[in-house]
């Protein structure tokens, strides 16, 4: 065994002991009445060994990619590749929400008490709800915004309030888009990586993005949405920045991404922290103009919020008052447990795969590519700042998905003769997580 290897193999050992030791110690203060209110610690979910719809389509198209993918990545054109990944992780991700059954595992996702489709029909006039979101926020009173929607800016209330309003209300409509667009965010991933001269690893990465195990939580929750339309955003930017000069298209492309970027702020307050995500586009490139370009499509939604009556700001502190009101998760929550086991839900989103690609992205003297670097150092950042907040307690493995299809990236840097074991590790994670717990949120 080389020593590579090896160190991978350690990487990957280290993030699963931290894993055991949060669900053993998290068993023990559920047993002991701490309020950590997740009943799988450190998952949101419940012990229920099942099978579903899903099991055996799961199954066989994870082995069809562990067997070709890397060949496949290596051979197909590029336009080739990428609707073929799209279209593979699509199916991933419904393989594994049908595990559950097509009622329990997507239809009814999005259609809970605490959930965006409950507050649907509370909306009659947009303009007047975004003038009365924030005063909205804190809870204990009859107009209070459920769980979901107070704790997340109201673009992410207003994306289910369009599809409603085009006819395509319920849970099925919504479930197919979190899908849909969260499982693209692995193809914008690549996409960026291509443009910052990284096609190499951006090739190896693809196969891992498509049988991604973070894929249980994108299939379905609302943040695996919030994942692609921040990765197209960033994609969108690089493929700007990647033009030779500041023309037409790349203004166009740079607009675009600065809209969605901007659309992003608006879905999940977290996501001010994905602002390192762009930045590290612009530095990887050596260029500030497209940056600026990009900037102006934030600054430009942001204005249409405010003054549609929606101040970022304000509705950002009445969620940090409704998070310590007393009886909310977030003020019984203990910290001393989340801030390092939120850190092992990261790593079974991630993987063993992740996990170990990131060790050789911040291995010295490796010859990375500059931009998986600094676009790892950034979600990285974005983690702890977010981890250590205190305002991410628990449930980060979906949560924290819009940051970790960006550390998924790191897996390109291992060896291609190793990638089929690797395929198979990643791909069983997710298997057993999801035919053995029942994930909720």
């Amino acid at each position: 065994m080389d020593r590579g290897l090896r160190a991978d193999l350690g990487a990957a050992g280290c993030a699963g002991l931290l894993v055991a030791v949060a669900a053993a110690l998290g068993a023990w203060l559920l047993h002991q009445g701490v309020p950590l209110h997740v009943d799988a610690p450190p998952l949101g979910a419940q012990w229920l060994p099942h099978t579903g719809p899903g099991t055996v389509p799961a199954v066989l198209l994870a082995l069809l990619v562990i067997l070709r993918g890397p060949e496949l990545a290596a051979r197909l054109s590029w336009r080739g590749l990428l609707g073929v990944s799209a279209a593979t992780a699509v199916a991933w991700t419904m393989g594994l929400a049908l595990v559950d059954g097509w009622q329990r595992g997507v239809v009814g996702r999005l259609t809970t008490d605490t959930e965006y489709l409950h507050d649907v029909p509370r909306v009659g006039d947009v303009g007047a709800m975004l003038r009365t979101f924030a005063e909205r926020i804190p809870g204990g009173r009859p107009e209070s915004w459920t769980t979901h929607v107070a704790g997340h800016p109201p673009g992410a209330l207003l994306v289910f309030v369009g599809l409603d309003r085009i006819g395509l209300s319920g849970g099925a409509p919504a479930a197919l888009l979190c899908v849909l667009v969260g499982s693209s965010a692995a193809v914008a991933v690549a996409v960026t990586l291509r443009a910052l001269d990284a096609e190499a690893t951006a090739r190896a990465a693809l196969p891992f993005g498509v049988l991604f195990p973070g894929a249980v939580w994108v299939g379905v929750s609302a943040d695996g949405l919030f994942a692609g339309v921040l990765a197209w955003g960033v994609a969108l930017l690089a493929l700007g920045v990647a033009r030779p000069r500041l023309d037409i298209p790349a203004v166009a492309a740079a607009v675009t991404g600065g809209l969605l970027l901007g659309a992003s702020l608006f879905l999940s307050y977290g996501l001010v922290l994905a602002g390192l995500l762009p930045v590290a586009v612009a530095v990887t490139a050596r260029r500030v103009a497209p940056l600026l370009v990009a900037g102006a499509g934030v600054a430009a939604v942001v204005a249409a919020f405010a003054a549609a009556g929606f101040w970022w700001f304000d509705g950002y502190q009445q969620v940090t008052i409704r998070y310590y009101q007393p009886g909310e998760y977030g003020r019984e929550r203990p910290y001393g447990y989340w801030v390092w086991a939120d850190l092992a839900c990261l790593a079974v989103v991630l993987g063993p795969a992740g996990v170990a690609g990131l060790r050789r992205v911040f291995t010295p003297g490796r010859g990375q590519p500059r931009a998986l670097v600094l676009l790892c150092a950034a979600a990285v950042l974005a983690v702890l700042v977010a981890d250590l907040s205190g305002l991410s307690k628990a449930e980060v493995e979906r949560i924290w998905l819009p940051f970790a299809v960006w550390l998924a990236a790191a897996v390109g840097l291992l060896p291609a003769r190793q990638a089929r074991w690797w395929l198979g590790a990643q791909a069983v994670l997710a298997l057993v997580v999801n035919h053995f717990l029942l994930t909720t949120w």
